[in-house]
This record gives structure tokens, C-alpha cells and sequence, in this order.
């Protein structure tokens, strides 16, 4: 919950416009606004206190116990001209809150972590556990010192700063991830065996940044990130205590060397879904329970079946079956199945650990339409979080200044489409943060499609809509999508124009609008007046016709016409057609389908 503060009536005109905006985000403390911070301060996730910052300081300071446990602050002028990441902007989530209150009080935010401000990733905003020396390491990276990268596989970090480079175990030298450019960032080396403690009374020199599962000594200037790599598989007999599992549990991953914060869930029988013990000792584990029909689990190849669980559960093993399950193809057993060993009883709980495969990200983006401030919120996350990007050249050129420094980015020209899709889903398979942009919607006759037909379960993959050119053409002609519509590539460069005609017939005889894509080229000249004609067929010459080049951009252009009037050698590959249907009309200038036909029967009693 955020709790909104106020002390004047302006201030209060502005907090209420947040009310308004977020009501089931936010909530107005009123009062004596000593009192309404203090009740806020102990109660909510996040503050904004619409005061002068120095007096919301001096409100704030007898308050503060711990940055990692301290509500975000964010204090915005009475004015609301301002968003100021006051206090907690990694922690707390002040710099996105002032980020999301500057976008919906039109205010600037103002945000002045030093990481945010340079470009150079939060380590504690990446959503890992960790340990060491963070503020050290994050000093180390923006004062442009040395710090060493070691890590058990290559993890979707988003770039890193250019003084941060990898190095193998044991202090061996960088290697580079390929490729004769000094300037490609450094791979992920392999932390092949344990860092080496240091001696008392000396420091290693520079700064290390680990992503390990493993426990490793840690010096004064190392932090080590924990990465979700494990999953715990754990069979357990009905009335199992917490303790017993939660203790297997800590045991095993002790005794094996690795750290209990790179558990990303415990796995079972889905016979054991609500056994208390197991539930248990998930939440203080902090991980979620996933669960497998006893089919399933007997399917597995596992190392050490038995008869105890296939006759209790249906299946000859649970706790290997069910982390092998989870970890999906490449987990490896860590460690195979082992008892608790109370004292006086039989054992009533198992677990094995299991090491899923690395698992690179995708994210398949949609840049709009051209216009900047068409280029969704969640599209510039993205962008911001990959560490590889591939597109085509143009696409990159339009997006190149909302990269991350040491961002590498894979680019080519027209028609390598399927190549830019293996290459994007080879980076992460690889195990990279990867954005894969087209224009528009990717999903739309663009990049998703190639990219999802390349990518197996071996990755994760998140789409990002953009808005399409036929939306963006469709908000400058007027609303001439109102009713059912439909988009048609007219390019028969990989569907064979038999099928296009029989597509476009269809829509003439079913009484849609038509958007049309890739209308016209050079070399293909002829396939719209065609499709204009089929149309034709079933419109009068009067339908209107909307031809927009280069929706939303500065050169964009745009005319309403008619079937009868158009002109085709006025289009070209850069503009969508939009054919209205029978019910279309031009409107003061405007293109408009009704959203219904009643108003056609009512007009002729």
C-alpha cells in the first residue's frame, strides 16, 4: 500500500488526483502531518508526501532504522511539477514509484542514485538474493575500478559496466565471449573451484562479483548474487513435522556446499501437495511447492528408486523424480536422495537437489509505430534490461540511445529475418539477456513468430506488445476499425498468392475491413490493385478508403479516399490501406464504421 501525505490544499489537490488514479494502490492519511507520516511510515510499502523535501526530512529522520526494510519515500512539490526518489530507491522502490507518479501527474522525476543516474545496473534491483559487500562492489563499479566476474554459468544479467571482466577460476585471465572487438563485453567465466579464502589482515585486490549457488568465502570487497539454480525434491510420510524437512533440508544443502538462498522451490507428489511439513518448510524457505501427478514422477529416470514411495504414492520415487521434473531437460542430481535421521524414530522425510541448466531470456518487443512516445513503458524496461539486442539496423538506429551501456547489439539488414530469430534464440540459449524488436507489434508480421519457431522450453520467453501500424493508422483516419476488421500481408514472398486472393475474397464477401500490409513495392506492383478489386466485388466504387505512410512519425502523411478514387502508385511497402466496409462512412473528414448495423435498419422505417 502507498500512503499518500499532504499539509496544504494544494498539495492536497495533487494527492487526490494520485488517489484518484491509483485507488486500490493508495491511501490518504489525514491529520496532523507529523502524525499521518509516522502512521504511514509504520503501516505502508511506500510514502508520497506531497511537501518540500526538507521538511519531509526532518519528518523522515527520527523514523529510519534500516534501508532494507524502510518504506520508499517519494516527495512531490505542491506544485506537481516534481518526483523526488527521496528515500529507498532501490530497497523501498522509490526510484519506479517516482518514475510511475511523474508519468501520471505529467511531474519530472527526479532521481539521484547514483547507479540510476549513470545507466549502470543496481545489482540489489536484479532480483537475486545476495551476500557481501554490495555497496562496495556497486562503489567499485561506478567509480570505474577493476571488479572481477565469476560465475557458475552465464546468467541474464542485464550489461554490465566495461570494468567489470570475467575471470576464470582461480584468478586465470578474462576471456572474451568471441570475436575480434574490444569493445564485445566479457562472458560469464565458469567459477570452477571455490574462491580462495583470504588471509587475516590483507585484502584481494579489486573488487569480485560472484553468481554462484555455491557457499564461498567472501572478502571485504565481494558480494556474491544468488541465482534460483536449484530445486530440492522432497518425499515426505503423512504427519511429517516442519522441522524434520526444513532441517533435511538446511543439512543436505550444507553438507554439499550450496546456499539456500539458490532454492527456487521445493517439489512433490502432488499426494503431498498440502502436507503441512512440506508446506512448511517451503515458507521458511521462501520458495513455492510444485507438484507432479504420481504418473509422471514414475516416468523419470532416477538413481535410486524404491518400493516404499510406489506403494504409498504410485510412483517408486519422489524426492529425485520430482526435482529432475522441475528442473527440467539438463538438471543435473547434485545430490541423490537422503533421510532425515531423527533420534529415536524411523525417518519420515527424503530430499535430493537438483542443478537446473542454465536458462537464458528472451523478450520479443514491440516498438510501435515509429513515434517515441509510442514506445511502451514495459518496451523500454526490456531494452533496458537485455544485454544483447538484435534487430534490423533501422530498428536499432530508432532505440540505440535507450540502451544500457555495454549493451551488445546484434544488427542486420532487410530480409535476414530468420537469421535475427536464431541468432536472438542462440544468445539465449547461451544463457543472455536478449531483446528481439520489430516494429509495431512484434507479434504482428513481424519478429515473434520466427523467433518462437526457433525457441524450445529450453528458455524463457516474454512478449511485448507494441501498438501496431494498423492501430496507429487507424487513430489518425478517424475510427474506421469500429466494427470486425482484419490485416492481410500482400507480400507473396512466403505465402503463395492463391492463398492471399482466396483471403481477401473472403473478407470482400464477409463484409469486413480490411487493413492492408506490405501493400505495394517495386518488384510487386500489381497484387493491390488486385485486392482492391476482389473488393470491389462487394463494395460500392464511394466505400471510404484511408492511405497512411509512416503512421506517427514526423513525415508521416495521410489522405481519406475512396474504392473507386484510389490511387496504388501512391503506396509503397512504408503505408497501410484500410477498406472500410459497407457500413463505413467519411465523417467531417473522418473515417468511421459504426459499431453495429441497427442503425442501418432503423433508417429505413
Amino acid at each position: 500500500m502507498i500512503g499518500l501525505i499532504s499539509a496544504t490544499a494544494a498539495g492536497a489537490s495533487a494527492r487526490d488526483r494520485l488517489a484518484t488514479a491509483w485507488p486500490d494502490r493508495t491511501r490518504v492519511y489525514d491529520g496532523p502531518v507529523r502524525e499521518a507520516v509516522e502512521r504511514a511510515f509504520a503501516e505502508c510499502d511506500q510514502l508520497v508526501c506531497f511537501l518540500a523535501t526538507g521538511a519531509t526530512v526532518r519528518l523522515l529522520a527520527p523514523l529510519l532504522a534500516d534501508k532494507s526494510t524502510d518504506p520508499g519515500v517519494v516527495c512531490v512539490d505542491e506544485a506537481g511539477r516534481y518526483a523526488v526518489s527521496l528515500l529507498g530507491g532501490h530497497a523501498g522502490g522509490a526510484n519506479s514509484l517516482a518514475t510511475e507518479v511523474g508519468s501520471t501527474l505529467s511531474a519530472t522525476p527526479v532521481i539521484t542514485t547514483a547507479t540510476d543516474a549513470t545507466g549502470i545496473p543496481g545489482l540489489d534491483t536484479l532480483g537475486l538474493p545476495f551476500e557481501g559487500a554490495m555497496a562496495t562492489v556497486t562503489r567499485a563499479m561506478l567509480d570505474g575500478a577493476p571488479v572481477t566476474l565469476r560465475a557458475d554459468a552465464v546468467w541474464p544479467l542485464p550489461p554490465l559496466p566495461p570494468n567489470v571482466t570475467a575471470g576464470g577460476a582461480g584468478g586465470a585471465p578474462p576471456t572474451r565471449s568471441g570475436g575480434d572487438d574490444p569493445t564485445e563485453p566479457t562472458a560469464h567465466a565458469p567459477l570452477g573451484v571455490p574462491m580462495p579464502s583470504t588471509p587475516a589482515g590483507t585484502v584481494r585486490p579489486g573488487a569480485t562479483l560472484l553468481v554462484s549457488d555455491r557457499v564461498v568465502p567472501l572478502g571485504p570487497a565481494d558480494v556474491v548474487l544468488r541465482p534460483p539454480s536449484l530445486v530440492v525434491g522432497v518425499g515426505a510420510s503423512r504427519g511429517v513435522g516442519v522441522d524434520e524437512v526444513y532441517g533435511l533440508v538446511v543439512d543436505v544443502l550444507r553438507d554439499a556446499g550450496l546456499s539456500a538462498l539458490s532454492v527456487g522451490e521445493l517439489a512433490t507428489v502432488d499426494a503431498k501437495a498440502d502436507e503441512p511439513g512440506i508446506v512448511g518448510a517451503a515458507a521458511e524457505l521462501g520458495v513455492p511447492v510444485r507438484t507432479y501427478p504420481a504418473d509422471v514422477l514414475a516416468s523419470v529416470d532416477v538413481p535410486n528408486p524404491s518400493d516404499a514411495p510406489l506403494a504409498a504414492v504410485g510412483t517408486p520415487s519422489v524426492a529425485e523424480a520430482a526435482a529432475l521434473a522441475a528442473a527440467g531437460r539438463g538438471g543435473e542430481l547434485l545430490v541423490p536422495k537422503r533421510k532425515s535421521s531423527p533420534q529415536g524414530r524411523p525417518a519420515m522425510a527424503t530430499c535430493a537437489v537438483v542443478r537446473r541448466a542454465t536458462r537464458g531470456r528472451l523478450a520479443v518487443v514491440g516498438l510501435g509505430p515509429g513515434a517515441r512516445d509510442l514506445v511502451t513503458p514495459r518496451a523500454v524496461a526490456e531494452l533496458r534490461r537485455a544485454s544483447v539486442l538484435v534487430g534490423l539496423d533501422q530498428y536499432v538506429d530508432q532505440i540505440r540511445d535507450l540502451l544500457r551501456p555495454g549493451t551488445r547489439v546484434i544488427e542486420s539488414g532487410l530480409g535476414r529475418e530468420e537469421e535475427r530469430a536464431r541468432t536472438a534464440v542462440a544468445e539465449a540459449r547461451a544463457g543472455h539477456a536478449v531483446a528481439l524488436i520489430g516494429s509495431g507489434d512484434a507479434g504482428v508480421y513481424a519478429m515473434a513468430s520466427p523467433a518462437l519457431a526457433e525457441a524450445a522450453d529450453d528458455i524463457e520467453v516474454v512478449g511485448v506488445p507494441g501498438v501496431t501500424a494498423a492501430l496507429a493508422a487507424a487513430a489518425i483516419l478517424g475510427a474506421p476499425l469500429g466494427h470486425d476488421h482484419v490485416s492481410i500481408s500482400l507480400s507473396d514472398l512466403h505465402t503463395p498468392w492463391e492463398v492471399i486472393e482466396r483471403r481477401v475474397r473472403a473478407a470482400a464477401e464477409a463484409d469486413i475491413v480490411v487493413t492492408f500490409y506490405n501493400p505495394r513495392s517495386r518488384g510487386r506492383d500489381w497484387q493491390l490493385p488486385k485486392a482492391l478489386a476482389l473488393l470491389a466485388e462487394h463494395r460500392t466504387g464511394t466505400t471510404p478508403v484511408g492511405v497512411v505512410r509512416n503512421a506517427s512519425r514526423p513525415d508521416g502523411t495521410s489522405h481519406l479516399t475512396t474504392l473507386a478514387r484510389i490511387d496504388p502508385t501512391t503506396v509503397d511497402m512504408m503505408t497501410v490501406v484500410t477498406v472500410g466496409n459497407t457500413a463505413t462512412r467519411e465523417i467531417a473528414g473522418r473515417m468511421v464504421t459504426p459499431r453495429g448495423y441497427r442503425w442501418q435498419s432503423e433508417g429505413a422505417r
